[in-house]
């Protein structure tokens, strides 16, 4: 029998920490719509075997590849509870960035639904930081020093959630993922649509996947982590963080989950407010970025001049209250 319904319609590609958790759960609210109970299976990433530990060397690396669902079965089962005549779907914000996805989505399903989401580059940096510093995995405690290290980190192994500037050329990998998948099979858009008009959103991205409008709806967001700043308190807490990752690479994934939630929550007892980025720190990593923004606007036919400028839109929280005042 053929695997066809048992496979997904459409994914949610990217970017990471452009707004794909809160896109994921609204439109699990529609009656419509199934999708998957994991979010990130990351089964595109893999070709039928474990992720390979050389390109897992970072920090937590190894212990987050053990989530993986790289067996064809288990990923098929995610889909076993679909109610017939919905449209199944999943997100793995990474299958954009891997360009070895592209190929096998388009290969296993013919037909794929593509739905993208860009962001700010530099606040999507940005917020990618602040995400590793909050799990206590980034060691580098200044913004701008981890993403100079981004060339050097690539070549030691490190995984693709470290690639601050390179998640972030959307360009590239749209244009990449045309090559794959028509471009009437691919939704672009932005998260501050996702942000500022959530609801004429959704009902763009219902009638992308040819279910009705006016019913899926926004949550409360999941993945919006603090600001932790640096400190002695902070630096001993993350070392022990980072060492327990490395270590429960070697057991079952949910088993450092569990282990190190109260690490996780004296690291966040330290949250404060994030402080703005300063202009010259934004030019320095917007410059390079720059070309490929262009080449966004050329594929898209859409302006975004608004990412060329000084000041970026800043984080989910601070948009929410300037949108809701």
């Amino acid at each position: 029998m053929s695997d066809a319904h048992r496979l997904p319609q459409f994914v949610i590609a990217g970017a990471p920490k452009a707004g794909t958790t809160a896109l994921h759960a609204a439109l699990a609210t529609h009656p419509g719509l199934y999708l998957s109970p994991v979010k990130e299976p990351k089964f595109y990433l893999t070709d039928g075997r474990p992720p390979p530990r050389d390109r897992q060397r970072g920090p937590g690396d190894a212990h987050s590849a053990g989530e993986w669902m790289w067996r064809r079965e288990e990923y098929l089962r995610l889909f076993d509870g679909a109610p017939a005549g919905t449209v199944r779907g999943e997100s793995t914000p990474f299958y954009l960035y891997d360009r070895a996805a592209h190929a096998r989505l388009s290969s296993d399903v013919p037909g794929i639904k593509v739905i993208v989401v860009v962001r700010d580059p530099v606040d999507r940096a940005v917020s990618n930081f602040v995400h590793l510093r909050a799990d206590g995995l980034e060691p580098e405690p200044d913004f701008l020093t981890a993403v100079r290290l981004e060339e050097q980190r690539i070549e030691a192994g490190w995984a693709p959630f470290w690639h601050y500037r390179g998640l972030s050329r959307y360009g590239a990998q749209l244009r990449d993922l045309y090559r794959h998948v028509p471009r009437e099979n691919v939704f672009v858009l932005r998260y501050r649509q996702l942000v500022d008009s959530p609801r004429e959103t959704l009902d763009r991205v219902s009638a992308f996947l040819g279910v009705a409008s006016g019913i899926a709806h926004t949550v409360a967001p999941e993945n919006v982590k603090p600001y932790v700043p640096d400190g002695a308190r902070y630096r001993v807490l993350a070392r022990l963080v980072r060492a327990g990752a490395a270590l429960g690479s070697f057991a079952h994934p949910q088993v450092w989950r569990q282990v190190s939630r109260p690490l996780l929550t004296a690291l966040h007892a330290g949250g404060a407010s994030r402080p703005p980025l300063p202009v010259e720190v934004r030019r320095e990593v917007l410059e390079p970025l720059l070309p490929d923004i262009e080449l966004l606007e050329e594929l898209t036919g859409e302006s975004f001049d608004d990412w060329k400028g000084d000041t970026g839109r800043g984080h989910f929280g601070a948009r929410r209250q300037s949108t809701t005042a």
